[in-house]
C-alpha cells in the first residue's frame, strides 16, 4: 500500500459510505411516492357499459314483472265473469229439479191419455225447463254426460251400485240427478249408479284390440 492510498483511504470510505445512504433515501422516496400516488382513474366507457348493462336488466325485470301482473288480472277478470253467477247458477238447478221432479211424477199412461189441458201445461213446463237450461249454458253452465262413462269421482258422485256384468265394472249405467260445470270448474257432481260385477274397465277395452290380433 502507498502512502497516498493510506492518506485518500478514510476518505474514500466515507465517500462510498455517504453515496450508499443517498441512494437508500432515494429508493426509499420513491417507494413512498409510489405508494401514495393517486390510483388510475377508472374507464369512464366502462363506467357506461356496467350502467347500461344494470338498468337493461332492471328493465327486463320491470317488464317481466308487467307481463305476470297482465295475465293475473286478465285471468281474474275471466274468473270473476265466469264464477260469479255460480251461485245463482246453482239456485236455478235446483228449480229445474223441481220442474223435472214434476214431469217426472206424471206417469207415462197418463201422458198418453191426457186432455188438452193437462198436456198443454206439461209442454209448458218441459219448455220452461229446456229455456231455464239454455239460459245457463249461455252463461258458462252445461250439464255433464256421465251415463255410458266411466265413474269419475272429479265429476260423479256415486249413489249405489247396480249389478250388471254386460258392462265394464265402475260404469256409470243411472243418473239420479244431472251434474253441470262451469267454465272449468265442477258447479254440482252428477249423482250416479255405477255398475258392479263386470269386466274390469281397462281388460275391457284391451279385449277387442287382442280380439283383433289373433
Amino acid at each position: 500500500m502507498t502512502d497516498e492510498t493510506k492518506k485518500n483511504g478514510p476518505d474514500a470510505t466515507a465517500a462510498d459510505n455517504t453515496a450508499e445512504a443517498v441512494a437508500s433515501a432515494l429508493e426509499e422516496a420513491a417507494k413512498r411516492n409510489a405508494a401514495e400516488a393517486p390510483a388510475a382513474e377508472p374507464d369512464p366507457l366502462e363506467l357506461l357499459k356496467a350502467e347500461n348493462a344494470e338498468l337493461r336488466d332492471r328493465f327486463l325485470r320491470l317488464a317481466a314483472e308487467m307481463d305476470n301482473l297482465r295475465r293475473r288480472t286478465e285471468r281474474d277478470v275471466k274468473d270473476a265473469k265466469s264464477y260469479s253467477v255460480a251461485g245463482f247458477a246453482r239456485d236455478m238447478l235446483a228449480v229445474s229439479d223441481n220442474l223435472r221432479r214434476a214431469l217426472d211424477a206424471v206417469p207415462t199412461e197418463m201422458r198418453a191419455g191426457a186432455d188438452a189441458t193437462l198436456t198443454t201445461l206439461l209442454e209448458g213446463v218441459e219448455m220452461t225447463e229446456r229455456s231455464m237450461l239454455s239460459a245457463l249454458e249461455r252463461h258458462g253452465v252445461k250439464k255433464i254426460d256421465a251415463e255410458g262413462e266411466r265413474f269419475d269421482p272429479n265429476f260423479h258422485q256415486a249413489m249405489f251400485e247396480i249389478p250388471n256384468s254386460n258392462v265394464p265394472n265402475n260404469t256409470v249405467v243411472q243418473v239420479v240427478q244431472a251434474g253441470f260445470t262451469i267454465g272449468e270448474r265442477v258447479l254440482r257432481p252428477a249423482m250416479v249408479g255405477v255398475a258392479k260385477g263386470g269386466p274390469k274397465a281397462d281388460a275391457a277395452a284391451a279385449e277387442p284390440a287382442g280380439e283383433k290380433n289373433l
